[in-house]
């Protein structure tokens, strides 16, 4: 099982239940790295998506403790059904409870890191300060819309 996720500086990643960024490249990304995979996500995170419906050509694993029935996902009420659903070769796409939940879980983080700040109110864990997981590739930096990011992959030691 591996995440992905886009995080500023400090491991910020959201804001009143909204991305802190939206970066074209980060979103081809995404879809590269989820696509024809099953995702496990929250159901807030669900909630932001277009039309509050799951991912196209992805098989979605909605984490939620409510009793729900939600249209072209599966439910887990538990991170130990999520997992046991979703297999090896799952990818967890937050929110902030999701990550936290499942990141024992993960091997691998393919993170997005943006150099810049805003103020946010959901957080990643910060891989760098855990004696867990170590950086193996980092992408060179690049621009879009004012923002400087790069893709830095992690594994677990």
């Amino acid at each position: 099982m591996y995440a992905v996720v886009c995080v500023s500086e400090n491991w910020g990643i959201g804001r009143d239940g909204q991305l802190l960024f939206r970066i074209s490249a980060d979103l081809k990304r995404f879809r590269q790295l989820t696509t024809g995979k099953t995702v496990i996500l929250g159901r807030k995170t669900l909630a932001t998506f277009p039309g509050g419906k799951p991912l196209p050509n992805r098989r979605n694993i909605v984490l939620t403790h409510r009793e729900s029935d939600i249209a072209g996902a599966e439910v887990a009420h538990s991170v130990e059904e999520a997992a046991a659903m979703a297999g090896d070769d799952a990818v967890v796409i937050g929110g902030t409870s999701i990550y936290r939940e499942l990141l024992p879980y993960c091997d691998r983080v393919y993170v997005t890191m943006v150099d810049a700040v805003p103020e946010a109110d959901s957080f990643f864990p910060d891989l760098d300060a855990s004696p867990d997981w170590m950086a193996v590739h980092e992408s060179e930096t690049f621009e879009e819309n004012g923002l400087r990011f790069r893709y830095i992959d992690y594994i677990r030691k």
